[in-house]
């Protein structure tokens, strides 16, 4: 589990594709101050497993799955992620809950400089639209942010000129993809409230059990 407060940009120092899976390396600083085979950590929002690590890098595998439904198979060296570790059960909470799971990735639609703020539209697909609502919590590329408009196709958030610094979305471009999460609370209130839902689980189980022919 994440917060979306990212600690550190990374660097993408070498991939190494075989058909739909990768093996990347990343230089960081930061994070391998406490760092572990083993450990979670978020690259530009998914959760990806150390593998070994360096003194100044580590390595991680990407699978199909995450290859096919994330933007990491773009990444090439030189490429600036965004990278936080899984939070400490102790630890100050300043974002939202982030599971490092991608829904989906969408690209920017507009970019636009407002006085201090940075604007982004991104697309959105018509199954997640209504999973967001303004004022609420999404994650792009692991970045904890704040809806600020909700449209038919498209949502868009701001970056204030501290996460405009310390993350790498305010360095994309129109039509270059990001990954997105939606807010997890939103996900299960979805799947505890869809009565239909229930009503055919529980029409299975009793089917199952023989209660139904």
């Amino acid at each position: 589990m994440f917060t979306g407060i990212i600690e550190e940009i990374g660097t993408v120092q070498r991939t190494i594709q075989r058909g739909s899976t990768i093996q990347i390396v990343l230089n960081a600083t930061k994070i391998m101050d406490d760092i572990h085979i083993g450990d979670s950590i978020a690259v530009n929002g998914v959760c990806l497993t150390v593998t070994e690590f360096q003194q100044r890098s580590f390595t991680a595998d990407v699978m199909p799955e995450t290859f096919h439904a994330t933007s990491l198979s773009s990444l090439k060296v030189g490429s600036k992620v965004n990278l936080e570790r899984a939070m400490l059960a102790g630890g100050r909470f300043g974002g939202h809950y982030v599971s490092g799971h991608v829904d989906e990735t969408r690209k920017i639609l507009k970019k636009q400089r407002v006085e201090n703020a940075i604007y982004l539209s991104v697309a959105l697909s018509e199954q997640y639209q209504h999973l967001i609502l303004p004022k609420g919590s999404v994650a792009v590329d692991g970045t904890s942010l704040t809806v600020m408009e909700v449209g038919d196709g498209y949502f868009t958030i701001a970056l204030i000129p501290h996460t405009a610094e310390e993350t790498v979305i305010s360095e994309k471009s129109v039509n270059d993809p990001v990954n997105i999460e939606y807010d997890l609370f939103a996900k299960y209130v979805v799947a505890f409230t869809d009565t239909s839902k229930r009503e055919r689980n529980f029409h299975q189980l009793l089917e199952n059990n023989g209660f139904l022919s």
